[in-house]
């Protein structure tokens, strides 16, 4: 039978029997008023919640606006200015790296069985299309060049040749043995590319965004242009605390001078989470300078405070050299470029005279090289046909 207010409690006297059920009463009165009631604490305490979660929304808000505010005057600049030295984003290789991945183990796999000058994981970069991979045409004199140089004929076996449109492909495939296809879907590389066409300008920019997924990859990379003769290993003459070298048109004497004035042809770079993100920077910015090139681009973002964490050195044209600034000492002399040259068969005409003049040179004897008083054939009107 249920107990009603009246009834005793069993084993214990009335007296004690009220007193528990008037505290209990008193409670839970108290509770319910400190709940209900306009000045209990209860109240205070459901005040405060709201105000903390109102002023968590307006702060929320705000920041929000802010953020749409900076990527209107920003549009370009996806990262903060100091993340260059925070730890990399979580950018994964994708199945379409797949070949990519297996071309430049390949390639650096030779590095460290044949125990070359090259660091492990290194790998020499270049990119043609079908005109420049012609027989007889540019493709021919750069791997010559490799054959003719001082130590430059074992770094073939490091050399990805990076072809963007089938019949350059095909050329690689029959007389080199890392090729790879870069395909973009619904353009035509095939063509000399005429400078600062839409074509070259798509054309650059394409294998930015190449360079940067084989960083992601994990691989540090020499890049060169195929307009490029190798007369020496550049890897002794390479600055051991820049993560990004690049060469120069004109180079005004310090390496770590940002208005020296850059050539995007010729490159080292080391994959780390810094040259991440300045090659996706560098690739974006394009949408801020329309109708530029990498080159100009960088040379629009080299002072960016987004860039300061980024060890950035310029190579010398003393030892890097090219039509714009030629080496003057073969002794010394690493590289020739191309460059400051318009049209494709007046760079072909050019770098034939630059590589036989080479060969010349090398047929003296070591100790009499030092004596020999020599002058390039070309470039002669600054190449320009």
């Amino acid at each position: 039978m249920m107990t009603t207010p009246t009834d005793e409690i069993p084993g214990s006297d009335n007296g004690e029997h009220h007193h528990v059920r008037e505290t209990l009463r008193r409670t839970s009165n108290d509770s319910k008023s400190s709940f209900s009631s306009p000045g209990g604490e209860g109240v205070f305490l459901v005040r405060r919640l709201s105000k903390v979660k109102m002023s968590a929304a307006v702060c929320f808000w705000v920041a929000l606006c802010f953020l749409v505010l900076h990527d209107s005057i920003y549009p370009s600049a996806p990262y903060s200015v100091g993340i260059l030295s925070s730890p990399a984003i979580g950018d994964t290789p994708s199945d379409d790296d797949h070949e990519l991945s297996k071309v430049l183990r390949r390639a650096s796999t030779l590095t460290t069985s044949r125990g070359s000058s090259i660091p492990s994981k290194t790998v020499i970069l270049t990119t043609l299309n079908s005109a420049w991979a012609e027989p007889g045409s540019i493709l021919d004199l750069f791997l010559e060049s490799f054959r003719a140089g001082n130590g430059t004929q074992q770094l073939m076996d490091n050399l990805v040749i990076v072809s963007l449109d089938r019949k350059a492909h095909q050329r690689c495939r029959a007389i080199h043995r890392h090729c790879y296809a870069l395909a973009t879907p619904g353009v035509n590389f095939t063509g000399d590319a005429f400078f600062m066409t839409d074509e070259y300008l798509l054309m650059m920019w394409r294998r930015i965004d190449f360079m940067a997924s084989v960083l992601r990859l994990g691989y540090d990379f020499v890049f060169t242009d195929a307009d490029i003769l190798w007369f020496r290993t550049p890897f002794p003459q390479f600055h051991q605390d820049a993560d990004f070298q690049i060469a120069c048109d004109t180079y005004l004497g310090s390496a770590s001078d940002r208005h020296n004035i850059p050539n995007g042809g010729f490159v080292y770079a080391r994959s780390n989470h810094r040259t991440l993100h300045f090659y996706k920077y560098w690739y974006n910015s394009r949408d801020r300078f329309p109708g530029k090139h990498d080159q100009d681009v960088f040379n629009e973002i080299k002072f960016d405070p987004f860039l300061d964490a980024l060890q950035i050195k310029f190579l010398d044209t003393a030892y890097f050299g090219g039509f714009c600034q030629p080496v003057k000492d073969l002794n010394v002399a690493i590289t020739m470029h191309a460059n400051c040259c318009v049209g494709l068969q007046t760079k072909v005409h050019d770098l034939r005279n630059v590589l036989d003049d080479w060969k010349r040179f090398a047929k003296f004897p070591m100790e009499e090289r030092s004596g020999v008083s020599f002058d390039w054939r070309s470039p002669r009107v600054r190449c320009r046909g």
